[in-house]
């Protein structure tokens, strides 16, 4: 099936809206959708065809979303890539591509670039690599269709307003930074880019401009840090990435700050449930072993299994209203003397905890009871607590075989780029 490309249709509908807000400039549709023309016939001055993968290198600016969309443009799936990985994993990720843009894209056009004014929503749009936070990290083809249909279903959850100004600070190299440029081109809407979380920045732009933001538990933690009180223009801040605490989201709410929590996967094209319940196009469902499997035109068609379905080796439940309750990673189960402890449910106790900004729980070898549960913390800023005080805080808040066994004390948690827990790293 074809479709307007997206861009072609906001440049021609609302030309003077503003696409972009970049550190180095403002760009509207029209120019943006003339800028992406100019990048896609020097791609292919460059000897880039249809179909050939482009890598994606720049900085979370002007420059990139020229280059994504001139990709998109004349249909050579985009492979955006994490400036901070080394030489080697770069060459490794890139190395099926026909180019890699390292800089600004200028020099020779070629004026019979085939740029096409469509896109067909089977053909691959994107290949965005998995976090990595229990094996390697893993290409996802993703089509022009599974972007479209995660930003109808996005739409659907959240609404979209003209005015609309989705603020991003998560990196453009993981599906959650992407989208954000992706889906405001469908809508039309604008993005406010930042190369990098700064949380004076962010609190300052979202206390004055933004309409949406998508943060971590632990960014949307330093937005509060950093005095974010009732934004006047704020209707959510989208928090996924890792399970968010109660307290934190109580803490959300008294600050007027509309919190909202997701749960997505590369493969799913970022958000599968929104707020709880699953995206309306797409279906969940709790597989054996509890874990959560997803279907739906959002998914990638090389990530589904052979039953149709998406495995995505996390645990969860759905509950009475039909939200899904995420419950952690299959492989993150700590077995206790026969009992199995959940890492989340710990952490969300001990992050309840004042003097708690935020803690991570792994099992280690026990020689008595098979395993035995660590929790490693990160204490406030200014705050103080002794190990202790928090076996003391949790001898009445859980089960006796799900209490910690040993504390740690950490001035932080080790984290990929798009701000997952490393639990892999503690646990060696």
């Amino acid at each position: 099936m074809l479709v307007e490309s997206w861009l072609a249709r906001a440049a021609r509908t609302r030309p003077a809206a503003i696409a972009l807000r970049a550190e180095d400039g403002v760009l509207r549709y029209g120019e943006l959708h003339e800028a992406a023309i100019a990048a896609a016939q020097r791609l292919s001055a460059l000897g880039v065809a249809p179909g050939d993968r482009v890598g994606i290198a720049l900085p979370a600016r002007r420059a990139f979303a020229e280059t994504l969309h001139g990709c998109l443009l004349l249909g050579a799936p985009a492979v955006p890539v994490d400036l901070r990985l080394r030489p080697a994993e770069r060459r490794a990720r890139t190395a099926d591509c026909a180019a890699l843009v390292c800089e600004p894209l200028e020099g020779l056009v070629d004026p019979t670039a085939p740029i096409s004014g469509t896109h067909d929503l089977d053909a691959t749009a994107s290949v965005v690599h998995t976090s990595g936070t229990t094996r390697g990290p893993r290409p996802v083809k993703l089509t022009y269709g599974n972007w479209l249909w995660s930003a109808l279903g996005s739409a659907a959850a959240l609404g979209v307003a003209r005015d609309d100004a989705w603020l991003c600070t998560l990196p453009l190299s993981h599906v959650g930074g992407l989208s954000i440029l992706v889906r405001s081109a469908i809508y039309a809407t604008s993005v406010v880019l930042h190369e990098r979380f700064d949380a004076e920045a962010a609190a300052d732009e979202v206390a004055t401009r933004a309409t949406l933001v998508s943060v971590v538990p632990t960014t949307l933690a330093r937005l509060l840090d950093a005095g974010l009180r009732h934004p006047p223009r704020l209707r959510a801040a989208l928090v996924g990435g890792a399970p968010i605490a109660a307290a934190l989201l109580q803490l959300a709410a008294a600050a007027g700050v509309p919190a909202v929590s997701t749960y997505g996967l590369t493969e799913a094209c970022s958000q599968v449930t929104t707020g709880g319940p699953a995206l309306f196009c797409t279906r969940v469902r709790i597989g054996p072993a509890r874990e959560i499997l997803v279907a739906g035109p959002t998914v990638a068609p090389g990530a589904l299994d052979d039953d149709g379905w998406l495995h995505t080796g996390d645990e969860g439940a759905i509950d009475g209203a039909g939200n899904l309750v995420v419950t952690g990673r299959a492989g993150d189960t700590i077995i206790t003397g026969g009992e199995n402890v959940a890492p989340a449910e710990v952490e969300a106790v001990l992050e309840s905890h004042p003097a708690v900004a935020e803690a991570a729980v792994h099992g280690a070898p026990d020689p008595e009871w098979g395993e035995r549960v660590v929790a490693t913390v990160v204490l406030r800023a200014g705050q103080t607590a002794t190990e202790e005080e928090l076996r003391s805080y949790c001898r009445v808040r859980l089960a006796g075989y799900m209490m910690p066994r040993v504390y740690r004390f950490s001035p932080q948690l080790p984290r990929t780029v798009s701000g997952k827990l490393l639990r892999r790293s503690l646990e060696e």
